[in-house]
């Protein structure tokens, strides 16, 4: 009988370590802060999950987080997202991650910071972050025929070696498709099925993420306002990404903000209100693709920071090409579509002396550098990087190579990516700008002074055998 029952109890136990859930994505670092921050993962079957996290080297300050019986989404995966509340300031913390009694491994090591508080006590820190948009995943049961429109996926390994403090997901991060955006499961099947590609997860793990949206991951191309799952998108993207906030209670979509060191970083949502690109904005002057209400918030939120003082750079972060004026088409959606929703921010900015201000933007697969100057004698610049894994087209031998505001020498027209870094001391804060290939080869460098995006200081009175002042602030653009 003891054979017998050593059997029994042994296939038992077999069974129940084989139903031991599994980890399908993650896991990813989302917004961080002073005191807090969240990860985000997705597992399969589990039970229980728990995130066990101290300060490195410091077992007395051990904690843990548990949640059990995950909820499971209509595509059968559990996303789940875990806040860790009330750590300590400027520490680095380390993690593990156990899923039903099984301690996850992973090749990597799990850290995270917090934010230091330097506001009013140091200088203001140095640090970078990636960023890029329209990343298409193949898939082919679902992918159109012919030539695979995802061209690898080796770019996000080389983005997570990157050393970035974190990236910046700038819409189309995934792409629904016809059997996708056509049902509420198909949706969701899409968001977990990409978010698990392997490329993805070192970069995942090893930095913070903040996103926006844009068309393909709101529904189909060019979608507007009518779309009709845009509530089912809406909740797939909060729970697959972990910005701080999302939208305000009464006015719903992707919009919000976050900090780091001098900067403040203003995530719009350019579908959830937007009236449709094929829209005639000379017979509907109110024509938008931000929504009054949204418009109004940054408005708010671009005259706070610079209230707080601590903020030296503005970037606005939006789906389509802000600054871009050389197109011929409604296919293309930049704001020259929306010209009266465009110029009234400009106008906002240069009345209300908001400096520093720079767009980021993606959607048009290729990148490129914009520079328009202002009457106030300073500029702004918008960065559009695209894209990072789907098809791109030669933009430098196009109408585009002739908008009046491209910077000389930064169209690119494939696979790329761009690393941004803020740098220097408090009064000669540089913006560096270097963008990537999929190879990781260089591409071109651009470096962006502060005082650029600045009034520039009073010039004192000269007399007339005084040589001229030098020009101040002056943007630099090299290739290699």
């Amino acid at each position: 009988m003891r054979p017998l029952l050593f059997s029994v109890v042994l296939c038992v136990a077999t069974h129940v370590a084989s139903a031991a859930g599994t980890l399908v994505s993650g896991p990813m670092l989302g917004y961080r802060a002073h005191r807090e921050t969240v990860i985000v993962l997705e597992t399969k079957d589990a039970r229980e999950v728990r995130i066990d996290y101290q300060i490195a080297d410091r077992p007395d300050t051990a904690r843990s987080k548990v949640i059990t019986s995950p909820w499971v989404s209509p595509a059968g995966g559990q996303p789940i997202k875990i806040v860790l509340p009330l750590l300590e300031m400027g520490a680095r913390y380390t993690y593990s991650l156990t899923i039903d009694g099984r301690l996850q491994t992973f090749p990597y090591p799990l850290t995270f910071q917090t934010t230091d508080l330097w506001e009013w006590r140091k200088a203001p820190p140095d640090f970078s972050f990636v960023f890029g948009s329209c990343a298409y995943l193949n898939d082919p049961a679902y992918d159109r025929p012919g030539t695979p429109y995802g061209k690898g996926t080796e770019i996000f390994r080389h983005m997570a070696d990157s050393g970035a403090d974190f990236t910046l997901w700038g819409g189309d991060n995934i792409y629904l498709r016809e059997a996708d955006y056509s049902s509420e499961s198909g949706i969701w099947y899409r968001y977990s099925r990409d978010r698990a590609t392997p490329d993805l997860q070192k970069l995942y793990a090893v930095m913070h993420h903040y996103a926006i949206w844009d068309d393909h991951d709101y529904g189909p191309d060019n979608a507007n306002r009518s779309f009709e799952f845009k509530d089912v998108t809406l909740a797939a993207f909060k729970t697959y990404w972990g910005n701080p906030t999302y939208g305000e209670a009464d006015n719903p979509g992707v919009y919000g903000k976050f900090v780091w060191g001098d900067a403040a970083f203003f995530l719009l949502d350019d579908r959830t209100h937007r009236d449709d690109t094929a829209l005639d904005q000379d017979n509907h002057p109110r024509k938008t693709a931000w929504g009054d209400r949204q418009l109004d918030w940054l408005k708010q939120s671009l005259l706070h920071a610079k209230a707080l003082r601590n903020y030296r750079f503005k970037f606005i972060v939006t789906g389509g090409q802000v600054l871009q004026t050389a197109i011929k088409t409604t296919r293309s959606e930049s704001h020259e579509l929306y010209r009266r929703e465009r110029e009234e921010l400009i106008e906002f900015i240069q009345a209300n002396k908001i400096t520093g201000v720079i767009f980021l933007t993606g959607d048009v697969h290729h990148t490129g550098l914009y520079r328009r100057p202002l009457n106030d004698q300073r500029a702004i610049y918008e960065l559009t990087s695209s894209p990072l894994t789907s098809g791109s087209w030669n933009a430098a031998a196009s109408e585009k190579a002739k908008d009046p505001f491209v910077v000389p020498g930064t169209l690119v027209g494939t696979q790329n990516y761009c690393h941004v870094h803020l740098a220097g001391p408090a009064n000669a804060r540089v913006v560096v700008i270097c963008c990537y290939d999929k190879t990781n080869t260089l591409q071109w460098e651009h470096t962006i002074p502060a005082a650029d995006l600045e009034f520039p200081p009073p010039t004192p009175p000269s007399s007339p055998s005084s040589p001229p002042p030098p020009p101040t602030g002056a943007a630099t653009t090299t290739k290699p």
